[in-house]
């Protein structure tokens, strides 16, 4: 019988941890935020308890607190967007990330007092992690947008344009076959590494049918084929068994554990099918390939194959953020970091089907910006998906996956015009807001989205003008925190553009929204927002 781990279960646990950790707090005279009193821990009054859900793990914040000296993490450098006039760059092209893991890492950070890289905070990963009550598809688009505009909270000349795409729940999930690869080499020998790994595979078996297949590889100082092509729910103990046998120790031999998986999903691949390939480490590779350059490329070839890539990462201390995040974005696949248990019960619990199975491929997102409403625009966050135009309608272009069910949210930053009449470009003439000196000034952009569906090998484009007026009117509790978060990312990173903006006006603006009390992972982020406030080192 397949157990499913619901939301209510898991809101059950983090409400707990997060009164537990706020518990901390208690009495160290910082000042009252109204239903948000930090002072008398009275924020969590409310918490209540699932009577059948008493797996208490679940709550620690991680199996073992490990070193908060990340001296040896890796992430690559992040050049911040910044504002572009309409009518020198009309468009604004981006891939889609669904990937969540620069939230989970930092939550991390800070919960061990480590030193906060600017490099760690990528502000769509952030703004991602959360779910928005967002437009679902129907007439058989797989992708349904929601467009939102109100003050931008840290800019008072600016307005700020949410854009909200959503995929299609799926009624019945494709078979799967999965290949678990696994790090077991001895940078793994930690309880926030392998023993967590191995929690989290555990949990997605028992979610597995009989028609699902599983294979397991290893690799620390050589690949080892551990399990191959295991029948899912009729094979359970076995899996578990050999899941409960792993052990770290060696070097790391990550590229041959690598091309061994992508051998088994490709020997047991199921046609329709989901298959995939599970890469669980702390991206410590030090045999054969190891250079981020040449693992990319090495990937980039398998995915032909139609195998997908999951990435999911574990530890500090040598955690290598910037080589796992190149191997999900260029495997056709997502990146999540796994700080604590009940992070794996999100990830492979609650969030399976938008985890683990496509609803759309090569997902691409292309703005245009009328010149006669907006003066200037800044894309916030997403800077290492840019596009160029022309990668738009090139379908060899790889570009993000969306799964089942899932969000992706990309804020604007605009400084809006009043002007009716202006001069235009004629290197633009062939676009829709620039062939006229006096424009339209109901629009304020409108939206290209390109894609292709699961089983299709060509896109297609979807176009949706953003009617300023509409998209005011719509304002809704979306809008509001999406913006808290990147105000929170942008503050922790010490952006150029974000104004007077400070933990204490981040606090403020998510007391004011109604709606978190509802929602564990909204409330985790006030405390983690009150945490940075008392104890944030950023580096230089």
């Amino acid at each position: 019988m397949m157990k499913h781990y619901t939301r209510a279960k898991r809101t059950a646990a983090v409400s707990a941890a997060i009164a537990i950790t706020m518990l901390g707090y208690v009495g160290c005279g910082q000042s009252d935020y109204g239903d948000y009193n930090y002072d008398t821990n009275t924020k969590y009054d409310y918490v209540t308890e699932d009577e059948t859900f008493r797996d208490d793990s679940v709550i620690s914040i991680a199996p073992e607190a490990p070193s908060a000296d990340i001296s040896g993490e890796e992430y690559n450098g992040i050049i911040e967007n910044g504002f572009c006039s309409p009518l020198s760059k009309p468009l604004s092209t981006f891939s889609i990330d669904v990937d969540t893991a620069s939230y989970s890492n930092l939550r991390r950070l800070l919960e061990n007092g480590s030193s906060i890289p600017k490099e760690a905070i990528r502000l769509e990963e952030m703004i991602n992690y959360f779910d928005y009550d967002y437009t679902t598809p129907d007439g058989g688009e797989g992708i349904a947008p929601t467009f939102e505009l109100g003050d931008c909270p840290w800019n008072e000349d600016a307005k700020l344009l949410l854009v909200g795409l959503q995929t299609e729940e799926i009624v019945e999930r494709p078979d799967s076959n999965l290949v678990f690869l696994i790090d077991v080499s001895g940078s793994m020998n930690a309880a926030n590494k392998l023993p967590l790994v191995k929690q989290c595979f555990s949990i997605l078996s028992e979610q597995l049918t009989a028609n699902d297949r599983v294979s397991i590889v290893t690799y620390s100082g050589r690949e080892e084929v551990v399990l191959s092509g295991a029948r899912g729910e009729l094979d359970l103990a076995e899996i578990r068994d050999a899941i409960d046998r792993l052990y770290a120790a060696g070097a790391t031999a990550g590229s041959a554990g690598i091309q061994k998986a992508y051998e088994l999903a490709e020997k047991y691949m199921i046609e329709g099918g989901n298959n995939r390939v599970i890469l669980a480490t702390d991206g410590d590779l030090n045999v054969g390939i190891t250079s981020e350059d040449a693992l990319v490329e090495l990937i980039e070839t398998k995915r032909e194959s139609g195998v997908y890539l999951s990435v999911l990462g574990f530890g500090s201390g040598n955690y290598s953020d910037a080589r796992l995040e190149a191997l999900a974005d260029n495997g056709n696949g997502n990146y999540s970091y796994i700080d604590s248990l009940e992070e794996g019960y999100k990830v492979f619990g609650e969030e399976l089907t938008s985890t683990l199975f496509t609803a759309a491929k090569d997902v691409k997102v292309q703005m245009e910006f009328n010149p006669v409403t907006v003066e200037s625009y800044r894309l916030i966050g997403y800077e290492n998906r840019s596009l160029t135009a022309d990668e738009f309608d090139d379908d060899r272009k790889d570009a993000g996956e969306m799964g089942a069910g899932q969000q992706v949210t990309a804020l604007y930053e605009l400084i809006l015009t009043d002007t009716e009449s202006i001069g235009f470009s004629e290197a633009y003439s062939d676009l829709k807001y620039q062939t006229i000196l006096t424009g339209n000034m109901e629009d304020i952009a409108t939206l290209h989205l390109r894609y292709k569906l699961p089983e299709a090998a060509e896109s297609k484009e979807y176009v949706y003008p953003i009617k300023g007026a509409d998209a005011a009117v719509h304002s809704t509790d979306n809008l509001a925190f999406a913006a808290a978060v990147a105000e929170f990312g942008m503050v922790m990173r010490g952006s150029q553009y974000c104004g007077d903006a400070d933990f204490d006006t981040v606090l403020s603006r998510v007391q004011g929204i109604s709606s978190i009390s509802g929602d564990a992972e909204k409330q985790e982020f006030a405390s983690l927002v009150f945490r940075a406030r008392q104890s944030v080192n950023t580096w230089d």
